[in-house]
């Protein structure tokens, strides 16, 4: 009785580790002919088998019935394998097609038939950028006013002020008159407030079950705006590799204290934005002033900054530069402002936001 329970346990055992452990092409190869191929040439491992391996194989071939389904997987898998290749080479003829200019595109094809939305420009041409919609497009605001400034006043408000004079003065140390790949590095920092702030108050919102006046979309419209500005220099400036490294490095660090920051005072968090953003703007004039001088040559914008900011195509890098600086002024306004309602003791949905501020 025991002998027999032994048995039944071995069995079970080997028949789930049969398939795991064992090939089991192998063993459906072998199957209903003996132990054919290599096994059946006394061949395993690529010496002789003994016979306790020969009688090893074949008792896992013919007691693994546990692992029939792993078995019936690998089959239809092979069954399908065919179809596969077939497929495949559909794929690469349409790829062909379309290289040719015939015109057939390759889709993703997804059991759950989500379909992308087709969008056409203005003119009726079709719209060729994912990142951003005909809809999220704009005409910046060239003539705010740029030389608004907060004058220092609580501790808070000179905290926050020198804490970005202070991290201004090495990034001129690095950066000196390479622009390009300054306003690179600003952006990579100046698209984490938005996201950052943005993020809390939806937790907020969810948590105290209220709504956020607006300030949500707001603080997300400014973060995406920021990103715009970065794929846009990408597209001017070339970062070399070790100013890759520093973005992880400034991006990692500024994340962290930043959302520390937010968490312990928003008013102190939304007043360093808006000195940073003022500093942004400080930074862009001076760009300009090169590109009027010769100094930096006046490229052709880029097609996306053309798209986004509505440009007229002949437009150059100075028109770019322009724009980017306006949407700085504005970022700089609606901190401050959020910076304000903090400290007149109110909350950010005590105001409404000022959606499409550009």
């Amino acid at each position: 009785m025991m002998t027999r329970g032994a048995t039944r346990m071995t069995r079970l055992m080997m028949g789930h580790m049969g398939p795991r452990y064992f090939s089991t092409a192998l063993l459906r190869s072998d199957a209903g002919a003996g132990v054919s191929g290599v096994v059946g040439a006394g061949m395993l491992h690529g010496f002789p088998a003994s016979p306790s391996e020969k009688a090893v194989v074949n008792w896992v071939r013919n007691y693994s019935v546990m692992g029939s389904r792993s078995a019936s997987t690998v089959a239809l898998n092979d069954d399908k394998q065919p179809e596969k290749d077939q497929k495949a080479e559909n794929g690469d003829g349409a790829a062909a097609v379309a290289a040719s200019g015939g015109g057939v595109e390759k889709s993703v094809v997804s059991y759950w038939g989500v379909p992308p939305t087709k969008a056409t420009k203005p003119d009726g041409t079709e719209w060729k950028w994912n990142c951003f919609r005909p809809w999220e497009t704009y005409q910046a605001d060239t003539s705010i006013d740029l030389t608004k400034h907060h004058a220092p006043v609580t501790f808070l408000d000179k905290f926050a002020y020198w804490t970005v004079k202070v991290l201004r003065y090495p990034t001129d140390i690095f950066f000196q008159r390479r622009y390009g790949c300054r306003a690179m590095m600003l952006e990579t920092v100046a698209a984490v407030p938005g996201m950052v702030g943005g993020m809390l108050l939806h937790c907020k919102s969810l948590r105290r079950f209220e709504q956020s006046g607006g300030w949500i979309k707001a603080l997300l419209e400014e973060a995406e705006n920021e990103r715009m500005h970065l794929m846009t220099f990408m597209e001017v400036a070339k970062p070399k590799w070790y100013e890759r490294a520093l973005v992880f490095a400034v991006q990692g660090v500024f994340f962290n204290a930043y959302f520390v920051t937010y968490i312990l005072s928003p008013k102190l968090a939304h007043r360093i934005v808006g000195y940073l953003e003022e500093e942004a703007i400080h930074s862009y004039t001076e760009f300009l002033k090169e590109l009027d001088n010769g100094n930096i040559e006046n490229v052709p914008a880029p097609a996306i900054a053309i798209d986004y900011w509505r440009l007229p195509k002949d437009s150059t890098l100075r028109d770019v530069v322009l724009v980017v600086r306006a949407d700085e002024a504005h970022h700089r306004d609606v901190n401050h402002f959020a910076s304000d309602i903090h400290y007149q003791g109110q909350q950010l949905k005590d105001s409404p936001a000022p959606l499409g501020y550009h």
